[in-house]
């Protein structure tokens, strides 16, 4: 099985080639221009690194956030244009187990893995792991809410929210707060991976079901609905 991933939730993002679990090719992106500059183009390319053509694409694999809106309407439009075009099924993946699944199920004590997406405005989004099982869903507070609950149990932090916020996670956990060894980990292979879990499953969902992770609702939605309540 060929799988064609794409993450577009971070400014970086990246997109991989994937023949069963192993990564023929992955391709990190450019931050000095946008995804929409980017796509397809990146695609292409890492399909070229692989030594592959479009049609030879079984499955395509996307991150549905949470993270960027821009990116991830971006990511998610492209693929779906892709699938289907080709006629192969879309499957979109959430950011945060790609992350958990990054993490190896390390964690502390009971392998608990928190991971953290960098949500602006001194938020992040969170969701909690027991190794690569979620514990708690997606959402979106301010880191020290979060540490808080998490304070004197061993946990391990992954993601961009953990990196900008290292120093809040250190002072509220102390010994019992681990930052990963890697934390902010390409995940289009992994994405990939998951993915391909999901086909072996018996869930093949069409282009047009995929739909993006937001958590917070998008700021033009909100300047609409506050100019609508006047």
């Amino acid at each position: 099985m060929i799988t064609l991933a794409l993450d577009t939730s971070t400014r970086t993002g990246g997109c991989a080639v994937l023949h069963g679990d192993d990564v023929l090719a992955e391709l990190p992106g450019d931050v000095a221009r946008t995804h929409a500059e980017r796509l397809p183009g990146d695609l292409m390319a890492v399909l070229d690194r692989a030594r592959l053509a479009l049609p030879a694409v079984d499955v395509f694999a996307v991150a549905i956030g949470p993270g960027s809106f821009t990116g991830l309407r971006v990511g998610i439009a492209t693929m779906q244009g892709l699938a289907l075009a080709a006629g192969r099924p879309l499957v979109g993946v959430s950011v945060l187990d790609a992350l958990a699944r990054a993490a190896g199920g390390a964690g502390g004590a009971g392998g608990r893995v928190a991971t953290w997406m960098d949500a602006w405005r001194g938020e992040v989004f969170d969701a909690l792991y027991d190794g690569v099982r979620e514990v708690q869903g997606a959402s979106v507070e301010p880191p020290e809410a979060i540490l808080a609950r998490l304070r004197g149990t061993p946990t391990l932090f992954i993601g961009d929210g953990a990196a900008v916020h290292r120093a809040a996670i250190s002072a509220a956990m102390g010994s019992h707060g681990v930052l990963a060894p890697v934390l902010e980990p390409p995940l289009a292979g992994i994405i990939g991976r998951l993915a391909r879990g999901e086909i072996d499953a018996g869930r093949r969902p069409g282009p047009a079901e995929i739909q993006p992770l937001y958590v917070r609702r998008p700021d033009v939605e909100l300047v609409r609905d506050a100019r609508v309540e006047r």
